[in-house]
């Protein structure tokens, strides 16, 4: 294999792109997850990885070895992320406005950031048999969950950086010093108050209030929570979905940065929102940050189909749920494969 290595860094040195495609097509999917837990969109992670592979291709002659490949691709990936992050052209994301909706009062004002998008567990496959490196402080599961990509989003950037690359990757802090051009001292010093920022708020966010996740439900649980979801939305039933939840659970709906917190505030969201007179849906489950998710759709009866309202995305705490993540943005939806519409019937 390290021959094979050597054979292929040999030949793309000397301009065979294809030599490099089969070097770098190994590592493009965590490389986008790992651009997509700095940016905290799906859109920003596939710009920035293409972006660090076209650096890549254009730097393979500096390439000295010196570090794994990997390594390497990893120092230009979060250098092109903290880049877009610097950038003017980066603004918060606007999506429409609920259609013909009164929004209730608020709790209080939304940690996800208008930017934040979900992420395909179709896409998470790959991660399944990687190892953190042994400083990692977080599981793999638990460093793709939304709570964990909001608390990131809530760093400077280059203690964003310095965390996913020391707690998540499990790189040692010398290394992380290198690829972040900086010393040891001052990636630690920034350590320390991003692990504090990132803690607190899974503190926040978690039922268990301990600030990682709650433990999930095993497969029949899980399947069940789903299905009872499902049921609930489709027949409109409102005092079926308050049933599952928990009674501090959280509603956010990113861009606007609005937050619903506690069952009340829960059923006054969906009777204004969701729950209208003459409004029936399809559900379609789906998968997103490790999490249950569903791709909502509502009845159009002038065109006889169903079109594409929103994605929710919901966190678990054994059989009821703990979080619900509203993106309204259906443009999303297009990620996961789901339609922009549905028939009428199947």
């Amino acid at each position: 294999m390290e021959m094979d290595t050597t054979d292929l860094i040999a030949r793309a040195r000397a301009g065979d792109h294809n030599a490099f495609r089969d070097l770098v097509q190994g590592h493009s999917h965590e490389l986008q997850v790992h651009c997509y837990r700095i940016l905290g969109s799906l859109q920003d992670a596939e710009d920035a990885l293409q972006e660090t592979l076209v650096s890549a291709w254009r730097n393979i002659g500096e390439f000295g070895q010196r570090s794994s490949l990997r390594t390497w691709l990893y120092k230009i990936a979060t250098n092109r992320c903290l880049s877009m992050l610097r950038a003017d052209s980066r603004r918060p994301r606007i999506a429409p406005p609920l259609p013909e909706a009164t929004l209730p009062e608020p709790t209080g004002a939304g940690d996800a950031p208008p930017w934040l998008e979900p992420y395909p567990d179709v896409l998470l496959d790959h991660l399944v048999d990687q190892r953190p490196g042994p400083e990692a402080r977080y599981e793999t599961t638990e460093a793709i969950s939304l709570a964990f990509i909001t608390a990131l989003q809530l760093l400077p950037p280059r203690q964003r950086a310095a965390l996913v690359l020391r707690d998540v990757l499990g790189y040692h802090a010398a290394e992380v010093a290198q690829m972040l051009d900086t010393t040891q001292e001052s990636v630690n010093s920034a350590l320390k108050r991003a692990r504090a920022t990132v803690d607190n708020h899974l503190a926040d966010s978690s039922s268990t209030g301990s600030g990682r996740p709650a433990r999930q439900p095993d497969t029949a649980a899980k399947h069940r929570l789903v299905a009872r979801f499902t049921d609930a939305m489709e027949r409109a039933d409102l005092d079926a979905l308050i049933e599952l939840l928990v009674t501090d659970v959280r509603l956010s709906m990113p861009p606007a940065m609005l937050e619903y917190r506690g069952i009340e505030s829960a059923q006054r969201l969906f009777a204004a929102v969701v729950f209208r007179p003459g409004r029936t849906y399809r559900v379609v489950p789906t998968r997103a940050n490790g999490q249950p998710a569903f791709g909502l759709y509502l009845a159009d009866p002038h065109a006889g189909v169903y079109r594409a309202y929103t994605l929710l995305v919901i966190t678990t705490a054994g059989d009821h749920i703990t979080a619900i993540t509203g993106f309204h943005n259906t443009n999303v939806m297009t990620h996961f494969g789901l339609p922009r519409t549905l028939p009428e019937t199947d």
